[in-house]
This record gives structure tokens, C-alpha cells and sequence, in this order.
């Protein structure tokens, strides 16, 4: 099974927004800097995401993109399945031709574990991850690395407003 960089990626920006939708609406900028994933990548994830009713867009001053319902109900195959994010273990795309144009011998058996893979995940909501300390570990040091970077921006800008003239 090959999960790509499209369902890694949305997985994370979707479980970011979980992490930190209690604070308002979160802006693609700000996961985009805590994760590490380029903004027009993410813009284009959130967009799919949006049409799958899995976040809502708010616009204007302070806005950014909410979770549409509360993060226990936002299971990770639907995060993964929205992003046309293919979970297929068997070399054929799941078509059954896969040795010339016939079922190979273990066809099913590839078959069946795309199925329960996709099962797995369909049980996992974004409020179980949430839960984990280790992902809170992981998300706390985030926060604290986007925020060292946030204050030396800031103190960077106020040496240079103070520089002589």
C-alpha cells in the first residue's frame, strides 16, 4: 500500500485545524508554517476538503477554515477518500487485470487488505488522534517553535524601527 504525499499532507493539515480550531478559525498560513507543507499545496487540499463538507471557509478579517462538525466525528478514511486519495494495495488499481488482463493469484488477497486498511482508518476520527499525548507532545513543540519565530519577527521589527535615522 502506498499512501501518497496528497493524504499524508491532508490528514496533518486536518488534524492541525482540530488541534487548534478552539481558538477561532485557523488560517492555511499558520498550518502551513506549523506543518511545514507549502500553502498553495494546502490551498488546493482544503479546496477538495471544502466541497466533501469536511471544513467551512471563513472569510474576512480573522477568518481561515473550521472543522464542519466536532473532531470525533471526522474519521480519517473520509479526510483521505476526499482528496481522491487511492488506499489500493494490488498492482492493478483494483481492476482485476492485473496479469494480462486476467485476476492474479493473489489478487484477493491485495484486495482484501485495501479493504481493511480502509477500515482501520474509517474507525480513527481526528478526536482519537487529539487524545494522544504524543501527538500533543508533538503539537506543543510546534506551537512553541512557531511562536519563538513569531516574537524574533517581531523583535527584528522593532530594532529596526528603532535604528538611527
Amino acid at each position: 500500500m502506498k499512501l501518497t504525499t496528497k493524504g499524508r499532507y491532508a490528514v496533518t493539515a486536518m488534524l492541525d485545524l482540530a488541534l487548534h480550531g478552539d481558538q477561532g478559525p485557523v488560517s492555511l498560513a499558520d498550518i502551513s508554517a506549523r506543518q511545514e507543507i507549502s500553502l498553495s499545496y494546502l490551498e488546493q487540499l482544503f479546496s477538495r476538503l471544502r466541497r466533501q463538507n469536511l471544513v467551512v471557509s471563513i472569510r474576512g478579517p480573522g477568518g481561515g477554515y473550521r472543522l464542519s462538525r466536532e473532531a470525533g466525528q471526522v474519521f480519517i478514511a473520509e479526510v483521505v477518500d476526499a482528496v481522491s486519495e487511492s488506499l489500493d494495495t494490488t498492482r492493478c488499481g483494483n481492476k482485476g487485470d492485473c496479469q494480462k488482463g486476467e485476476k492474479c493469484l493473489t489478487h484477493h488477497l491485495w484486495s482484501d487488505l485495501s479493504d481493511q486498511i480502509h477500515q482501520f482508518l474509517s474507525e480513527i476520527s481526528l478526536g482519537d488522534l487529539m487524545k494522544k499525548h504524543e501527538i500533543r507532545q508533538v503539537a506543543d513543540r510546534q506551537n512553541r517553535r512557531q511562536s519563538d519565530n513569531g516574537s524574533e519577527t517581531i523583535n527584528t521589527e522593532r530594532l529596526s524601527d528603532q535604528a538611527p535615522a
